[in-house]
């Protein structure tokens, strides 16, 4: 036996200790997608880990998107697939398929964390009325934007030692008629753990966070305050697609959620290596 790797092992749980006092018994979102949603053993690993955590005393909430699953399930449908500023464009066709495809992905999360032990519940944002919208743009469809988050359904399920996994699905008025509307998921992430008032809003996807210099891979950031963040977006150093993802971040922050994580869902263990450890491996962004 080597007890020298044996000791190594023992020295990872006490430097874990610390940060599982301090966290114990506070809720947190994880925002789940990427490719870890379509790699069957990216999955079950990262859903593993959310069971370790709920397991040991956090309260997680899991939000999750599916773009890649609609794409191929319009597809089969033979429905065209359009988009605009880089939100899908949502007819009534397409919405059907999104909520089915939607509800399919929640059901499937906890039916995996149910082989993990973990009691969780599939829910939709149409729920207890838990995401209210309105339509974001006539050109975009049933697309929808938050206006109110109602969380007592969640609160409820929390209460009752379940994992709330929550699909990206509001619900809206047309001519006093109830309507289903689609949500961009990381805009659910932000606006349900600002309502939560959360410990941490945790987004996995493909990126491993963010860099000064994205040409240098030595260069990522473990730690970002707002206001440096609003700088290297002015700077031009945030650009493309992670604006938005950043702003979001900066908005969720300064709405009362006391840390928000970016993290890269094809490393093995990401929100272990992220919780536990001193340094991190994504990019955490505070006040």
């Amino acid at each position: 036996m080597d007890m020298k790797l044996w000791q190594e092992k023992a020295m990872i749980l006490i430097e874990a200790l610390p940060y599982i006092q301090l966290f114990r018994g506070k809720v947190i979102v994880i925002k789940y997608g990427g490719s870890a949603m379509d790699n069957d053993e990216l999955k079950r690993s990262l859903i593993r880990d959310i069971a370790l955590l709920k397991s040991i005393g956090f309260k997680p909430i899991i939000v999750h998107g599916g773009g890649k699953e609609i794409d191929r399930w319009l597809e089969i449908a033979g429905i065209e697939r359009k988009f605009q500023d880089g939100l899908r464009v949502t007819d009534e066709p397409t919405m059907e398929i999104v909520e089915m495809v939607l509800n399919k992905i929640g059901k499937e999360i906890v039916g995996i964390l149910s082989e993990f032990g973990i009691r969780s519940c599939g829910l939709s944002g149409k729920d207890g009325n838990m995401l209210q919208v309105r339509s974001k743009s006539d050109k975009l469809g049933f697309v929808g934007e938050i206006v109110k988050v109602d969380s007592l359904l969640i609160d409820s399920i929390l209460q009752h030692d379940f994992i709330p996994v929550i699909s990206p699905i509001g619900i809206g008025n047309i001519n006093y008629k109830s309507q289903s509307y689609n949500i961009n998921a990381d805009d659910v992430a932000c606006a349900v753990a600002e309502a939560m008032q959360v410990e941490k809003l945790v987004f996995i996807s493909d990126i491993d966070g963010v860099y000064k210099d994205y040409t240098n891979k030595d260069s990522l950031i473990s730690e970002l305050i707002v206001s440096k963040a609003e700088e290297l977006i002015l700077d031009g150093s945030i650009r493309g697609g992670m604006i938005p993802k950043i702003r979001n971040c900066i908005k969720a922050v300064q709405n009362g959620v006391s840390r928000v994580h970016i993290l890269n869902g094809r490393i093995h263990h990401c929100l272990l290596l992220e919780f536990f450890t001193q340094k991190g491996i994504g990019t955490a962004i505070l006040k």
